[in-house]
């Protein structure tokens, strides 16, 4: 397998084929060679780790896995929690330039709400999209039945969404659920082509871990679970 990697920020764990391949980048290790990625087999991460250990990584960077990472991704939507099997739901994949271009789409959703948006959060708001690799919009498209209203669709997309995060941890690609006033914007709604009743559940930052994790401690079951 070919692996086309540019600058990779920390130890990196990739799934191919059923295995984990851990990349060690930034490291020349070998007399003569440029820094390079080396690569290992492990043991792919259990289901219950991962359930129990995932959090949020907010500094993501180059490069994105390959496909059949990004493919183990996507296919964990499919197992999410789906009344009538509808999957009420499409992704929006946004890499390359078109991250600059939901950028400025930000802006002008920004300045439509208020013209006297200031010059330093419109920059800001173009350098959110660039936070990562992938950007994955995740759009809840409810359809029509008897048993199964809306809002339960729309639990069911976050619900899709929520596996995705799962799957990528478990491999080792950092992952941030982000929302903020821009998922609710109408002009970012019509601008990304979704329909009125079409809404948007979060966008997914997807990307290689840069920088530290956080460490979330245990809660305590006890306050959370109470026998009726």
């Amino acid at each position: 397998m070919n692996f086309m990697l540019t600058r990779v920020c920390r130890i990196q764990s990739v799934f191919t084929s059923g295995r984990l391949l851990y990349a060690v980048a930034n490291q020349d290790i070998r007399r003569h060679e440029p820094a390079s990625t080396i690569w290992t087999t492990a043991p792919a991460m259990q289901a219950l780790e991962a359930l129990h250990t995932r959090s949020s990584v907010p500094k993501l960077g180059d490069p994105l896995p390959d496909q059949q990472v990004l493919d183990n991704i996507y296919k964990a939507a499919f197992r999410a929690a789906d009344h009538g099997v509808l999957r009420p739901w499409r992704f929006l994949l946004i890499k390359g330039s078109s991250r600059e271009r939901l950028g400025e789409l930000f802006v002008r959703a920004a300045e439509a709400d208020d013209p006297s948006v200031s010059i330093e959060k419109k920059q800001k708001l173009r350098q959110k999209p660039l936070r990562a690799p992938l950007v994955l919009v995740t759009v809840a498209v409810p359809k029509q039945h008897p048993k199964v209203p809306a809002f339960e669709q729309d639990l069911s997309a976050a619900a899709a969404m929520q596996s995705m995060l799962i799957a990528a941890f478990a491999q080792g690609v950092g992952a941030m659920w982000r929302t903020g006033a821009m998922a609710y914007n109408p002009l970012v709604m019509k601008g990304l082509g979704l329909s009125e009743n079409e809404k948007i559940i979060g966008f997914l930052y997807l990307g290689t871990i840069c920088g530290g994790t956080k460490t979330l401690n245990d809660p305590k079951l006890s306050d959370f679970f109470q026998e009726w």
